[in-house]
């Protein structure tokens, strides 16, 4: 099998503040290569108005709190907040880290996030537009930034869309995710593969990133299957009624091993 990268996602409900914090220590001690959070105000399965944290606080907390792992959003809603002050954002946080951080970025798609908050939702078409002339405004925002970061930052964009967000992924990103199973991770990645050639990059250069679900480990080929479509890091979606499970990071992470 060949090397590959191991994360976690601890997603910010239904559970406590002490219990995230528990989890992202346990998970950074263990030796995951990433931890990561999402960015949305309400919960997005169980109890629609169980409890919730905001993401870029949380995030905050998970970088003092942590070492080793690259932290990061898997995703940040991109219409959530002005581009220049998320550059600004991204940069204090990888101080925070000491350059761990990753600044990771996508178009938006939960409707209630807009309406709670009083965001203009959009359309699909809009919400894509907003992202590649926001992610122009960040790059910028982020090479004038003084004191500069501290580590590479390097930016995710999150998505499959074939048209827009897979052509901008070849233009900005550093790290790409989408979700399986490894069938569409496979196309996924041939597409942006193309797009690579189109504009002149080398595809080598933006690490392949997927989203998976703790059962999927269940299938003893899964994890090779998602190294055969083209994933360089896998990352675990974990939810939590209370106190997180991280029996299914530690098995991946002997994989990895």
């Amino acid at each position: 099998m060949s090397r590959f990268k191991v994360g976690i996602q601890l997603q910010p409900q239904h559970t406590t503040m002490e219990e995230l914090r528990t989890a992202w220590r346990a998970a950074d001690a263990m030796g995951a290569d990433s931890i990561w959070t999402w960015d949305h105000f309400y919960p997005l399965y169980g109890d629609p108005n169980g409890a919730h944290f905001e993401g870029w606080v949380t995030l905050a907390a998970m970088a003092a709190d942590t070492a080793h792992a690259q932290v990061g959003m898997l995703v940040t809603g991109n219409t959530y907040r002005n581009p220049e002050l998320l550059a600004d954002m991204a940069r204090t946080l990888d101080h925070v880290s000491n350059g761990r951080a990753c600044l990771g970025l996508g178009a938006g798609w939960f409707e209630r996030d807009y309406d709670e908050y009083g965001y203009e939702f959009g359309t699909a078409g809009s919400r894509l537009r907003a992202l590649e002339t926001a992610l122009e405004r960040i790059v910028t925002r982020i090479a004038a930034l003084n004191p500069a970061p501290v580590g590479s930052l390097p930016i995710m964009i999150g998505g499959g869309g074939e048209k827009v967000t897979l052509r901008i992924t070849a233009q900005y990103a550093d790290q790409w995710n989408t979700f399986g199973p490894p069938a569409n991770f496979a196309h996924k990645n041939a597409i942006l593969d193309q797009w690579c050639a189109k504009i002149g990059r080398d595809p080598r250069e933006i690490e392949r990133t997927v989203g998976i679900n703790a059962t999927e480990l269940d299938d003893e080929g899964m994890v090779e299957a998602y190294l055969e479509a083209g994933a360089d890091h896998l990352i675990l979606m974990t939810g939590a009624q209370g106190a997180f499970d991280l029996s299914a990071l530690e098995r991946l992470l002997a994989l990895r091993d």
